[in-house]
Order: structure tokens, then sequence, then C-alpha cells
């Protein structure tokens, strides 16, 4: 067992609670913060959170807390697992209560609209301070749920400094929760943020009544086009055939726990963004990203043909069906030409 260490974790939904539960059992002391008062006093008093994991008992080793302050007092690592559009706002409260050095890792998917950034981007950009000893991503294919329930997950943590990477590897290594390293941090946050894409796009082929080889095919041009633009930034493409681009796709565009997926199903099923968003009562990070990722692909020239369908389906009118057609009706093309493309690209680099 590795020495005990003082642990926060901002944002208590169902991944930031099922993590908690993870460092819990490792035997970490660990601080789960939220910011409704109401709602960290019903997870202490309950030891579950009955909003976001009703059937989880919490250990006593996880403490909730609405006290941002005291949540982040003296710890030697925090945790960010808020939505991505809060996550400037926390950092901004964050900042000058620091009080030690800290290694950040955030487990949120996304890339920001307008600025373009990758959500480590953003954390280096707002946590300029002298405390802050190096920024870790941890992505993979994980549903809190499973995780909860300490069923067998396997994800990745990455960090331009490996050695700090192994550090965050240590902490939530366990006998359910298998934890690989990667170096390469645009690869890992590229392919978490835009598989949220490819799971809306998926539940809306279901939700059509498409079936299986409509997913499987927007699954693999996903991944191709995911790829395409997530190399064009500089990342490794072995990357996209690993945990976080493959394995999490897979894992997002199957499962009935993605909230993405549920949430382009009922598009499929006729209903608006505005009713699916309000069924739904928690934020759907495939939907923010979308237009993040069109504004990429546009900025880097790249084609992703399903990225810009959606965007046209979420913010332009463009009906579901409609959209699919679209994709159906484009111009022939070699199936391999995109890892043609990729391999010189590479080279030229």
């Amino acid at each position: 067992m590795n020495s005990t260490k003082d642990i926060t974790i901002l944002g208590a939904g169902s991944w930031g609670t099922a993590l908690a539960l993870v460092l819990g059992d490792n035997g970490h002391r660990v601080r789960l913060w939220g910011h409704n008062a109401q709602h960290m006093d019903s997870i202490r008093s309950d030891k579950r959170n009955q909003k976001y994991l009703p059937e989880i008992e919490l250990p006593d080793s996880i403490e909730p807390t609405s006290d941002l302050s005291w949540a982040i007092s003296d710890v030697e690592h925090i945790v960010i697992a808020v939505p991505t559009k809060a996550i400037r706002e926390v950092l901004q409260k964050v900042l000058p209560l620091l009080n030690r050095d800290v290694i950040v890792t955030h487990v949120s998917k996304g890339i920001e609209p307008d600025t373009h950034l990758r959500i480590s981007e953003i954390i280096e950009e707002e946590l300029i301070t002298p405390f802050l000893k190096g920024v870790v991503v941890l992505s993979g294919p994980s549903h809190a749920e499973e995780v909860g329930l300490r069923h067998p997950t396997t994800v990745t943590v990455s960090s331009k400094d490996l050695t700090i990477a192994e550090e965050v590897q240590d902490l939530f290594m366990n006998s359910y929760f298998r934890v690989y390293t990667n170096a390469d941090v645009i690869g890992v946050e590229i392919g978490g943020a835009l598989k949220n894409i490819i799971a809306l796009a998926a539940g809306i082929t279901d939700g059509l009544g498409y079936g299986d080889n409509a997913k499987a095919a927007l699954i693999t041009r996903g991944l191709a086009e995911i790829a395409r633009l997530g190399t064009k930034m500089g990342a490794n493409p072995l990357t996209f055939s690993g945990l976080t681009g493959i394995g999490d796709l897979i894992v997002t565009c199957t499962s009935v726990h993605s909230r993405n997926w549920r949430a382009g199903n009922m598009l499929g099923k006729g209903l608006s963004i505005e009713e699916v968003l309000d069924k739904m009562g928690m934020v759907v990070e495939g939907i923010r990203t979308t237009k993040a990722a069109y504004q990429l692909c546009e900025k880097y020239e790249v084609d992703m043909p399903i990225t810009t369908v959606l965007y046209h389906v979420l913010f332009d009118g463009v009906s579901a069906k409609e959209g699919v057609d679209q994709l159906m009706g484009r111009m022939k093309k070699h199936e391999m030409e995109e890892l043609f493309n990729v391999l010189d690209q590479k080279l030229e680099n």
C-alpha cells in the first residue's frame, strides 16, 4: 500500500464520487467538494451520493464538503472533476487559496469553444503559481457507475512530466482500477474529448433505428476523423489506437451509461436539443465540444464530416435523419486515404 495522501476532488458528480471511492479504497484521505451545501450535507449524512450514485456506499475516509478553502488547504493532490464549462470559474477561486505545492489531475473531457484550449492548457493558464508542480490528465473507457461497483476498469494518465504521471498512477492503481501512463498529453485529451461527439452521433443513429451496421461505421469513421485532427494538432497517431482512443470510443458509443449516447438517442427519436437537455438534467459535454471541434476543423483545414454534420444538427436546425443522409451521400473515397495522409504528415515533420 502506498503512503497515505491528502487528496481533494473538486466536483461531486458521478465521476468525482466514483474516483473518491477508488482513492478511499487505496487508503487515502479524500475531501470531496461540491458547490451545493445541501447536496454535500446529504452525502455526509447518507454516506451515499443519492443524486448521482445512489447504490454506492462511501467509506469514512471520504469527507464531503462545500467549503472550498478547507477542501484544498494543505492537500498534496487536487483532482478536477467539474464540467468543462465550470473549470475556469472553479480554478479562479482555487488560486488564491493554494498554500503548498500541489499536483492537479483533471478527469473532465472537453475542449473550450472559441479559445480551442484543451483542459490542461486551461489549468496552466489559470493556475499561474509556483505551487503548481504539474498537470495530469486521467482518461479512458470508464463509466462511473461501474467503477463505483468496483468492476474492472483500465485508464490512462498523461503528463508532460512522466514522473508526475507515475505518482498519480500510484495514487489510483488497485486491484480493480488499472492505470497506464502515456506521454502524449495532446492525444489523450483530444481522444477523450472528441469521442463524445461520435457518441452523440451513435445515439442518433440508434434513435433513428438504424442498427449495428450504422453504429459500427460511425465508430470506425469517427476514429479516423479524431486521429486526423489530433495528429494535425501534434498528437501521436498511435494514441488513438489505445485506451483513450478506440477504447473510450467503444464504451461511450455503445453503453446506456453514456450521457452523450443517451442525448443523441433522444435527438434521433425527434426531441429538440432543449427537450433533451431538460430531460438529461446533467451536462452533456459532447454538445459543447462539437462546437469547439467544428471550429478546430475549420482552423486546421481538416475534413471532419461527422463533426460537421452533427454541428449543423445541434446548432443549425438540420434534422437528425437529414444529417445521416448527408453523411451517406458524400463523394466516394478510398478507406485508407486518411492513414496515408497521417503517415505523410508524420514523415514531413
